[in-house]
């Protein structure tokens, strides 16, 4: 009797065990689910279709090749665009352009914002697609956006490595006091200055590795890294990977989640590239892999 009582014990335990990584597998496809859903968005990553740097001074803008900024569709000339040395921008529509802000024809000479101190950059609707400026430090970028894109129009997904449970894993986590600030190098060779408020301490397969993430504004860390699959089944420059604040010393990496920047997706758009604290000599097979376009 006492032997049948302890099989059943065992047994639940283990039916137990087995719902809970039911649970946790069916957790991970629900989030790479939303994952693609929300890159098949009409305004997801793959919907950059255009994208370059403003110099200073007169710029045409439209479709024509003889435009100084070629858009990849729309008018033949959109209207023309003019930046000072003090980094303000102009932009005065083409007559018969169709360009509108805020569903509003564009009358006469018109200020444009970009994203410098966290501000929405002025877009410009040329029907279905838009442009508009960034800032990248010293830099003027332009991009435009077209939810007809091929790129957004065979999308299917992403491959991933098999789901693992062991790569969910719980870390130490050390705060910086004060917290650190960090240079984080762009594909384009640009620095951003982040605020880093410590580190994450874990062991896998005997040895200890170290991430350092940087804080987001809504208290998410952000860890941007590379591994030993990076430039053979990952893309090169890094994956990224949020997790909660930590509590009581303690935070999850689930590493199921790591996936490809934005500038993985798109030529267009500019990521940083994973510090040096954050190389990790350890293959993490775990996340998203390499996106393969479809051919066009």
């Amino acid at each position: 009797m006492r032997f049948t009582l302890l099989m059943l014990v065992f047994l639940l335990a283990n039916q137990r065990l087995a719902w809970a990584t039911d649970d946790y597998t069916q957790s991970i496809e629900q989030w790479r689910t939303d994952r693609v859903e929300s890159l098949k968005k009409p305004d997801g990553w793959f919907s950059y279709a255009g994208s370059g740097i403003v110099n200073l001074g007169k710029s045409t803008i439209g479709s024509a090749d003889s435009n100084t900024i070629v858009l990849p569709r729309g008018p033949a000339h959109l209207g023309t665009l003019i930046v000072d040395k003090a980094g303000s921008a102009t932009f005065r529509a083409e007559r018969g352009s169709g360009a509108t802000i805020d569903g509003q024809p564009i009358k006469g000479k018109v200020k444009l914002k970009d994203n410098a101190g966290g501000a929405k950059p002025t877009r410009i609707d040329i029907g279905d697609t838009w442009f508009y400026l960034v800032r990248m430090n010293d830099l003027i970028g332009w991009r435009f956006r077209d939810p007809q894109s091929a790129q957004r129009q065979s999308f299917t997904g992403i491959d991933t490595f098999a789901i693992d449970p062991s790569w969910r894993i719980e870390a130490d986590w050390q705060a910086f006091e004060p917290a650190h600030e960090i240079e984080l190098m762009t594909i384009i060779n640009t620095l951003e200055k982040a605020p880093v408020p410590g580190k994450a301490v874990f062991e896998r397969d005997g040895q200890r590795f170290e991430l350092q993430p940087v804080l987001e504004d809504d208290g998410q860390l952000f860890f941007i890294f590379t591994d030993q699959t990076s430039g053979k089944e990952t893309y090169p420059a890094a994956r990224f990977l949020y997790a909660d604040p930590a509590r009581d010393g303690k935070l999850v990496l689930d590493f199921n989640k790591a996936f490809n920047p934005p500038c993985a997706l798109s030529p267009h758009v500019v990521c940083p590239t994973a510090p040096p604290e954050n190389r990790l000599k350890l293959r993490v097979a775990a996340g998203e892999k390499t996106y393969r376009a479809a051919a066009h």
